[in-house]
């Protein structure tokens, strides 16, 4: 029974793994979160004031102990939520990106038309050159 539930979580990590991945902040994303953080917060109040439930939840899986079956679902927890974080990050480097190109582009002074678009050769720099004494 243990390897059914070592698959199941596997399998649970790469379907939420690549359901984030996928991308999108829409209404649906959004909801799917907050079902989620509802389902969470009940397991967690449930556990709290029985916690031999969880204990026998996690023997009825194959899985030892209550605190096995916590520490399993926080690691599936942390995956989603290093995987959100990344999307986010990843989705606000972009948006910092084109904003920053926008803001360039905006910024920078158009060209006049009274200036040439081919430089002049430059003239030798006299600065460098030894001034001429005459007649000494």
């Amino acid at each position: 029974m243990q390897i059914i539930v070592q698959v199941a979580l596997v399998v649970a990590v790469i379907i939420v793994s690549l359901a984030l991945m996928r991308g999108g902040s829409n209404a649906r994303h959004l909801a799917i979160r907050r079902i989620m953080l509802v389902l969470f917060a009940c397991v967690a109040a449930l556990s709290i004031f029985f916690p031999e439930l969880l204990t026998r939840v996690a023997r009825l899986l194959g899985i030892g102990r209550g605190t096995d079956l916590v520490l399993y679902g926080l690691i599936v927890s942390f995956m989603v939520f290093m995987a959100t974080t990344y999307q986010r990050f990843r989705h606000m480097e972009s948006t910092l990106t084109k904003l920053s190109r926008r803001i360039a582009l905006d910024e920078t002074p158009p060209p006049t038309r009274d200036e040439p678009l081919e430089t002049k050769e430059a003239e030798p720099d006299r600065r460098l050159t030894p001034p001429a004494h005459g007649g000494q």
